[in-house]
């Protein structure tokens, strides 16, 4: 069903938002990299090396949806590394490169600066947080101040 709603999306000239990520008992019993591949092979098993540069993944630990549970940034780094690391041997590293990958379990405005210091994490996926205003501001304060820091790095 994924990789069909996956290839919908991009016939009709949209991005779509692949999300990936293990349940708990998936990350107890050390399955987050097997789980991690075969959701990104399956999901993106028709997409061409054209059209990756059209997807983003996102890392949405299932355990961690609405739980207020969330991943430490060093579990958030490492599965951005096994997502990059299959799309580049699915698509090869220039796709790879140009991949974006989000966070989004339990972000909220206490967190996200710290998500979005990981390389590897271009944005967040911002759930329950987006509920309320304020809080949803921040997260955006905090990532547009993000942005201008890299700007200005570069």
């Amino acid at each position: 069903d994924i990789r069909a709603k996956v290839q919908a999306v991009i016939r009709n000239g949209m991005k779509p938002i692949l999300c990936v990520g293990e349940t708990a008992q998936q990350r107890v019993d050390n399955e987050t990299k097997h789980v991690i591949h075969d959701q990104l092979a399956s999901g993106l098993a028709n997409v061409t090396s054209e059209e990756i540069d059209h997807i983003v993944v996102a890392y949405e630990p299932v355990w961690a949806i609405g739980t207020g549970n969330n991943a430490t940034t060093h579990d958030v780094e490492k599965v951005a590394e096994i997502i990059h690391a299959q799309v580049a041997a699915l698509y090869g590293d220039k796709a790879a490169g140009s991949l974006r990958i989000l966070y989004g379990g339990s972000t909220n405005d206490q967190n996200a600066a710290d998500y979005l210091s990981i390389e590897r994490i271009d944005g967040l996926l911002v759930g329950g947080a987006s509920l309320n205003a304020h809080s949803f501001a921040k997260i955006v304060d905090v990532a547009h101040n993000k942005r201008k820091d890299n700007s200005k790095e570069k």
